[in-house]
This record gives C-alpha cells, structure tokens and sequence, in this order.
C-alpha cells in the first residue's frame, strides 16, 4: 500500500540568503501549499540540534538548514557552527533509526548564488523522493466493541 500523505519540510535558513525577505517566505509557503515551512533566523550559528529534531517530531518529513556562503557570515562563524549542529543532529537521527539524509544542511555560494525559492524547490523535490518519515505517522487507534471508548495501540 503506498502512502498518499504529503511530504511536508521545516526549512530553517539565515536571514543573509538572497530572496529571503518576508514576501518570498510567505510566497513560497503559499505555492506549496503549506508543504514547506520556512523558519528565518538571523544566523544560521543560532540553530540548535532540538530546533531540528523537534521539526522531525512534529511537523515535517525532514528539516533542512539553508546557510550563507561559508566564509561571509557576518558573524564569523555562524554557519561552521550550524553545519557541526547539523552533522551532531544527524547522527542523533541515525541512533534512534531514521535516515541522516532527512536533516541537511545547504551552504550558499559566493560564485553562484541562488535564491531561498530555488534552494527550497531543490530540498523539496529530494525530500519527496525519500517516502513519509515513519515518526510523524499517527498512531493506530482501534474502538472496544464492548464500551465505545478508543484506545491507543
């Protein structure tokens, strides 16, 4: 049986990517139809593995992480940091049995830079490739024939 549920992506990105200005989010979140929820920081160095996690928890089959360009943040170091966080976060997902590819990271380029719209198109399509995360499945309920009451299996 296939499922049909709609892949869905917490996209966190800093604020410094071009085309990231509250129109393009709200635009993009629009034409996905609310598949792609983008979260702006200011820098990419103030994400935290349980921003990523929690995404995974809660509401997408996979989060990814959008930086500047490696060496032009403006804060020094903000995206080594966030690429470390992402690779610790990666591990964390693989030890409890998800696939590390369902949390990544995107470094922007000095020499071919390409706007939030194209990058989240791009996560978009290889997220869907992947299939439904198996954490964000609802759990199975089932109704008592003898009291009416549901009960979690």
């Amino acid at each position: 049986m296939t499922d049909s549920r709609k892949r869905t992506l917490a996209l966190f990105y800093c604020r410094n990517v071009p085309g990231s200005s509250e129109t393009d989010r709200q635009a993009i979140e629009k034409a996905t139809k609310g598949q792609v929820r983008l979260f702006p920081l200011p820098c990419s160095g103030r994400l935290e593995p349980t921003h990523l996690l929690r995404a995974l928890e809660e509401v997408a089959d996979a989060a990814y992480l959008i930086t500047c360009p490696e060496g032009a943040c403006r804060y020094f170091e903000g995206n080594r940091r966030a690429r470390k966080r992402v690779e610790r976060t990666r591990e964390i997902v693989s030890a409890i049995g998800l696939e590390p590819e369902r949390v990544g990271i995107v470094i922007g380029s000095k020499e071919s830079p390409r706007t939030l719209t194209q990058l989240a198109t791009e996560i978009f399509d290889k997220i869907c490739q992947m299939g439904p995360s198996p954490a964000l499945r609802s759990p199975a309920t089932e109704v008592s024939a003898s009291d009416g009451r549901r009960n979690r299996l």
